[in-house]
């Protein structure tokens, strides 16, 4: 009886972790790549859920470890130095979203929190806007410090009617709450995709104003496309009446480089690199 009563509680464990794990995978379009292996970590969960298993590795890239400073798990992500943790809605989801091609062009890798739906004020089903997602735990945010913090949003803001007191004061707790999780990371902010003032631009372009006087009023940088599809021609190239094609999202991609090169946010390679010594000069100079 005491060794049916030990497997039954052996099995319940098991169950409980891999429930536990499967409720991380199931936190809202995070990680470096939009696909989950739930089945290795659902293994992992078990296994580590038995009578004198092993603890997971919390350095393991893919594991979880818990920041004693919030009480939250967090995500290890290989090459935190260079990767840049990406806040977005449905146009920073797709593997090849245009705010994703434009990082990853500038020279950074992309850990992606967000859901399609969502915006400062706007939610999506047990997702949350992107402070209360951010405050309650909907996203799993990476662990370390990021090489750049990027917000980019606003369209679904617009088109839900938020008020711009809502849009600007969620935005700000976001900005306060993202400085203390990660302090000393630089963050930028990308507005809302629209056609622009006079093309029909309407409440989308207004948002990206608004945006934009949230970043200053931070001294952020911030990447104004309140009208890129009218200004670089790209309306034709719109798969629906907000998301673009895959041609589109190239093009914007390459013009959301440029802008990050012009403003000083890409990554540079010679951070990385430690000191070499110049041959003959017996002092240290930095590779370029």
């Amino acid at each position: 009886m005491r060794k049916a009563l030990a497997r039954t509680r052996v099995a319940a464990s098991g169950a409980a972790a891999a429930f536990a794990v499967s409720s991380l995978i199931a936190l809202s379009g995070c990680g470096v790549q939009p696909q989950s292996s739930a089945v290795p970590r659902l293994q992992a969960a078990a296994a580590a859920a038995q009578p004198g298993a092993a603890a997971a590795d919390p350095g393991t890239a893919g594991s979880r470890i818990l920041n004693p400073a919030n009480g939250r798990l967090e995500a290890v992500v290989p090459d935190i130095s260079r990767t840049v943790l990406l806040i977005g809605d449905s146009q920073s989801e797709p593997s090849d979203g245009w705010p994703r091609q434009g990082l990853e062009a500038a020279g950074y890798k992309v850990y992606y929190c967000g859901r399609g739906g969502t915006g400062f004020v706007a939610a999506n089903g047990s997702t949350g806007n992107y402070i209360d997602a951010l405050s309650r735990g909907d996203w799993l945010l990476p662990s370390g410090t990021p090489a750049l913090i990027v917000i980019q949003g606003g369209g679904n803001d617009a088109a839900s009617g938020a008020s711009d007191s809502r849009i600007a004061g969620n935005a700000e707790r976001l900005i306060v709450e993202l400085e203390a999780r990660y302090p000393g990371t630089r963050i930028a902010m990308i507005g809302t995709l629209a056609r622009g003032e006079g093309n029909g631009g309407g409440r989308r372009t207004e948002v990206d104003g608004l945006l934009g006087s949230v970043a200053a009023g931070h001294n952020l940088p911030f990447i104004s496309v309140g009208d890129w599809l009218t200004r670089y021609g790209l309306a034709k190239d719109l798969a629906d009446a907000v998301h673009m094609n895959p041609k589109g999202r190239s093009a914007l991609g390459t013009l959301l480089e440029r802008r990050l090169r012009d403003l000083g946010l890409e990554r540079k390679p010679a951070a990385d690199q430690p000191p070499a010594l110049a041959a003959g000069s017996g002092t240290d100079s930095f590779q370029d």
